[in-house]
């Protein structure tokens, strides 16, 4: 998958863990972080999560929201949200074509052997529906959380 920044953010509509439907056509004019990640209650995803929970109301003061993506059903991310306190709404992608359409599903090599599955990675979606910055493969899942909140404070000042 080319990168994505620059580019419209392909459209989507997936069930939510707060049982609602979500498409990437409700949030026109507001910036949309969504994290892909591979897997509920895994070591990475868990500092992921956590990372991006303790730093939401600084996300918030932005205007940002803050979506979490994987191929996890509902009942697990439910547990997820529920033992870990995530103030986010987590998506529901059990087929990954939302994963595929934004590069975050393909081809992975883990511990010298080639998969396929998810690829950790994030897009932040500006208000004209544009993604402002991609990051195409993750590598510290403690860490990006506050790279990403590094970004959104570069790009929306006050």
């Amino acid at each position: 998958m080319s990168e994505l920044a620059g580019k419209q953010a392909p459209p989507f509509e997936l069930a939510g863990s707060d049982g609602k439907s979500h498409a990437l056509r409700e949030y026109a004019g507001k910036t949309v972080i969504i994290y892909f990640y591979p897997r509920d209650n895994t070591p990475g995803c868990t500092k992921e999560a956590c990372g991006f929970r303790d730093l939401m109301p600084q996300l918030e003061r932005k205007g940002v929201i803050l979506l979490g993506v994987s191929k996890d059903s509902m009942k697990s991310h439910d547990a997820f949200i529920r033992d870990f306190g995530l103030p986010f709404v987590l998506l529901s992608d059990p087929d990954a074509r939302m994963m595929e359409d934004y590069g975050a599903y393909g081809e992975k090599v883990m511990y010298g052997k080639k998969s396929m599955g998810v690829i950790r990675s994030t897009v932040i979606v500006g208000p004209d529906g544009k993604v402002v910055k991609h990051w195409p493969k993750v590598a510290r899942a403690e860490a990006h959380p506050a790279e990403v909140l590094d970004f959104v404070r570069e790009m929306v000042k006050g």
